[in-house]
């Protein structure tokens, strides 16, 4: 979101955050951007007076969940903004592979197609003039599968600052580095996942080869489950919330992400690349970010090769350095966002230039926004009556 938000101020666009969740303690602070940031109520008709009187060019909403809560009323009250959604990733996808994982089953897209989850995400990017899709994966499956007009789809991954020789120089090497590193939210299941599966099934076989290892594992929520995980005897540390998470990742020798489940593109293993890390995940883990360029590590699935190559890759200066190439080859081929950026904004001036003609050609969104999945609609309205009784 910072990102998306670095692109519209250096287009002096003036932009105003609202937002129904309560602001936490540790929020990015916004208005020192020249920012307005507004408190909108869910399920209220005070905000068809907010966006009646703002009149924004452009809407762009956080997830489908606030689409399907605020879409109809700006195309209500502002039908000229262009509306664009940020997926973040696909929701369906990270729950439905979580359902099928539980249950023992493996991976479908017939499961994608009977999903409810996916019958709602799909009307979310069907009805706006422009979905943001962060992995070629999740392009692809979009158009493939569910047979999407590549028209309002737009492929926009992390926009980020190319590595440079001024940067690496900064960097520790190889001897200067230790430890393992895990780090995630841990209100985000895969995560939770990813280190149950860490400790239970991989650790034991990389503290045999490497007895005085030890792996850190950081993120912020830790609930009890990954707290009883501790034991410093066996080096598998919890520490939790990191005040400067690319400091711990600078530190660190080796990334860890057997990521089971899950959507999008992995911060933590961009993180990695940005901060010189070399890691080893799996292939949901790398899925999506690296196009055809050769990992910063290793993708492995089977926990015990996962394991040797883990060693191999903490052990051997040679293969480290190379893989901590390949990363910054991915970041600065795919993420440099002084090329996507201005690719992004020229495609909204685009989208502008005819945008009658654009919604037209979305026969299936308009479909939908002519009948509007008139029940999320109603269900607004008769919750805002409800309210004030």
């Amino acid at each position: 979101m910072l990102q998306l938000i670095e692109q519209f101020l250096q287009q002096d666009y003036k932009i105003t955050f609202a937002s129904p969740a309560q602001k936490g303690e540790k929020a990015s602070n916004l208005s020192s951007l020249g920012i307005d940031e507004v408190s909108i109520e869910l399920n209220n008709a005070s905000f068809d007076d907010f966006i009646k009187e703002l009149q924004p060019t452009i809407v762009l909403f956080d997830r489908f969940m606030m689409e399907e809560q605020f879409g109809w009323r700006v195309a209500e009250n502002c039908p000229k903004a262009i509306r664009i959604l940020d997926t973040e990733d696909l929701h369906f996808l990270r729950k439905t592979r979580h359902q099928q994982l539980k249950k023992g089953e493996a991976f479908t897209t017939e499961a994608l197609l009977k999903s409810d989850d996916a019958k709602r995400e799909i009307a979310s990017i069907l009805r706006c003039d422009m979905s943001l899709i962060i992995s070629t994966f999740e392009m692809d499956l979009l158009k493939d599968v569910f047979k999407i007009d590549e028209k309002i789809l737009y492929y926009l991954p992390f926009l980020l600052d190319k590595v440079d020789e001024h940067q690496t120089k900064k960097w520790k090497s190889f001897d200067e580095r230790e430890h393992f590193i895990f780090i995630g939210n841990f209100f985000h299941k895969p995560n939770v996942d990813a280190v149950l599966t860490l400790k239970t099934q991989i650790w034991s076989k990389i503290r045999k080869l490497l007895p005085k290892a030890e792996v850190h594992i950081y993120g912020a929520y830790v609930n009890q489950q990954i707290n009883q995980l501790h034991n410093k005897k066996e080096g598998f540390i919890i520490k939790g919330f990191a005040g400067n998470a690319k400091e711990v990742v600078r530190n660190a020798k080796v990334v860890l992400a057997p990521l089971r489940f899950g959507a999008g593109i992995k911060g933590k293993l961009i993180e990695a690349m940005v901060c010189g890390t070399p890691s080893v995940t799996s292939e949901i883990g790398a899925e999506g970010m690296h196009n055809t360029l050769p990992w910063n590590g290793f993708i492995e699935a089977d926990y015990s090769k996962f394991s040797e190559k883990t060693v191999q890759l903490y052990t051997d200066e040679t293969l480290w350095i190379s893989s901590q190439e390949k990363g910054i080859e991915i970041i600065n081929q795919i993420y440099d966002k002084e090329k996507i950026g201005v690719l992004f904004i020229n495609k909204i001036k685009e989208i502008q230039g005819d945008l009658d003609r654009h919604r037209t050609q979305n026969f299936l969104g308009n479909l939908l926004q002519h009948q509007t999945l008139q029940a999320t609609k109603y269900m607004s309205k008769w919750i805002e009556v409800k309210n004030k009784s």
